[in-house]
């Protein structure tokens, strides 16, 4: 007898038996749920340039004569960064694919979280990208008291407060969002943005302007250049499979 139940139990565990008792009559027949499409693979890549026309604005000096540990991290005047350009190329630029991938592609959230650091009374970087889901780690490498404190329209803000150095405060974002302001409460010169995406290909400006997007499927896509005091600027950009294709973005002091 107790070999037949153990032959029963088995057969009950082949066909599915030992799942939820409470499912209906005929759910193990029918179709599973659709799959969420997967990342498609790609082996596209976009390259380019962010220029700016004309004379480039100066940047507001900081003072920071009440924070003597901050001041000391700078050899010349600190001030604040909020155009950065050389030789006619524009940092800073938050790049990213705004429509083209395809409809349904999920991407996974990277396991590795984004860092941004409080460091000479300044955000480090200024302008980031994060996907959703993916942890954003704050630090403060000042020996002062910061407040940061992100105010979003379609995510969820915080305000954390780290008042010594060395600390770590992890968050996410559950939403895409172009941009998240990041703001000190202690420290009014102090701010950031981050763009929250749900997919993976957006860049940066570097300093000499450049940028890069790769792993994208072939395409057409509309890419959105968006800076923090000079607005936004779109350009359509068609990539062959395993290609790389040229963006060139302009901004000017009038955008």
């Amino acid at each position: 007898m107790k070999r037949v139940i153990a032959v029963a139990c088995g057969i009950l565990a082949a066909c599915g038996g030992g799942g939820d008792k409470s499912a209906t009559p005929g759910a193990d027949a029918a179709a599973p749920p659709a799959a969420p499409a997967a990342m498609p693979a790609g082996g596209a890549t976009i390259s380019g340039t962010v220029h700016f026309t004309g004379t480039a604005p100066a940047n507001p000096p900081i003072d920071m004569s009440e924070e003597a540990a901050c001041k000391a991290k700078y050899s010349t005047p600190p001030t604040d960064p909020q155009i950065l350009v050389a030789n006619g190329q524009l940092a800073n630029a938050f790049v990213y694919v705004k429509s083209g991938l395809p409809a349904g592609a999920t991407y996974p959230a990277p396991a590795e979280p984004v860092v941004i650091d409080q460091d000479g009374c300044l955000y480090h970087p200024r302008v980031f990208g994060l996907m959703v889901g993916q942890t954003l780690e704050i630090r403060n490498s000042d020996p002062v008291l910061h407040n940061i404190k992100a105010v979003p329209t379609a995510n969820r803000g915080f305000n954390i407060s780290q008042p010594t150095q060395g600390m770590k405060t992890t968050r996410k974002f559950d939403t895409p969002e172009v941009m998240v302001p990041l703001e000190c409460n202690v420290h009014g010169w102090m701010n950031a943005h981050v763009g929250v995406l749900p997919h993976p290909f957006f860049a940066v400006s570097g300093a000499d302007g450049t940028f890069t997007i790769r792993g994208l499927p072939a395409g057409t896509y509309e890419l959105e250049a968006w800076h923090e005091k000079l607005g936004t600027r779109t350009v359509s950009v068609t990539v062959t499979d395993g290609g790389t294709a040229t963006a060139e973005i302009s901004f000017g002091p009038s955008a």
